[in-house]
């Protein structure tokens, strides 16, 4: 039998999206396994929808973009964006979703209300499995918010939605980002494993 993992990353501009594919492509090469990843970014600047496609596999990947109804875990650094890519996760699937959202422009250019808690009943009411985090809380206890990228990661480890352990993560986050962030990064990373 052959190990399959699809993953959709979705979040707004200067979230992080493609560092943390980034991390999780990494710990798939060092464990050996073939990986390909995607990016879409709607606007060239913050605030705009970025979604990161993650594929590993242990046999080869024709494809770095998920079909409809293909992704096994769907992590949403905001409630909205994971909402947007609810088509993409399979049934049964796993969602690692942050509780604080990121109201889109279109919400102030039209006056119209954005819930977050609107869209995180939607997560619930999908029939997939929910992990909710409360990165804003998790962020103030490693001290920056800066690091939810990794909070949501370090989530989806501990649920098991990355067949990843902790310590592969670390690995990829030591090979990966600058040193001066390391130490930030790894703090975050369990920080989010534990909430």
């Amino acid at each position: 039998m052959s190990l399959k993992r699809n993953i959709m990353i979705a979040g707004v501009g200067g979230q992080g999206t493609v560092l943390a594919s980034k991390l999780v492509a990494r710990a798939a090469m060092d464990a050996g396994l073939a990986v390909r990843t995607s990016e879409t970014i709607g606007m060239a600047q913050r605030g705009g929808s970025v979604v990161s496609h993650v594929r590993v596999s242990d046999a080869a990947i024709a494809s770095p973009v998920l079909t409809p109804g293909s992704a096994d875990t769907l992590i949403g650094f905001e409630p909205g964006e994971a909402v947007r890519c609810l088509r993409y996760l399979r049934p049964g699937g796993c969602i690692v979703s942050n509780a604080q959202t990121v109201a889109p422009a279109s919400a102030a250019l039209t006056r119209t209300e954005y819930s977050g808690e609107a869209m995180l009943a939607r997560l619930r009411d999908c029939g997939a499995r929910l992990v909710v985090v409360d990165g804003d809380a998790v962020c103030a206890e490693i001290g920056s918010l800066k690091a939810l990228n990794v909070v949501l990661l370090g989530a989806a480890a501990a649920a098991g939605a990355l067949d990843f352990t902790l310590e592969q993560l670390e690995a990829a986050i030591r090979a990966t980002v600058r040193p001066k962030f390391v130490d930030l990064n790894i703090r975050a990373l369990h920080a989010g494993a534990r909430a």
